[in-house]
């Protein structure tokens, strides 16, 4: 499933910032939050795909 894949990408490109925003980098922290909003768009994208993929099967 390809939104699970992007999924997965977010939250890999989103490790690196959450080190430097525990390291105390505002910046860093800054970004943090842009990622997590963009993979929380990207989790409610995936459940409305498993949705519509059990809707079709039944």
């Amino acid at each position: 499933m390809q939104e699970y894949e992007e999924l997965k990408k977010l939250v890999e490109e989103a490790e690196s910032d959450i080190k430097k925003a525990e390291g105390g980098n505002k910046a860093a922290g800054t970004r943090v939050r842009k990622q997590m909003q963009q993979i929380k768009q990207a989790a409610q994208t995936v459940r409305s795909k498993v949705l519509e993929l059990r809707s079709t099967e039944g």
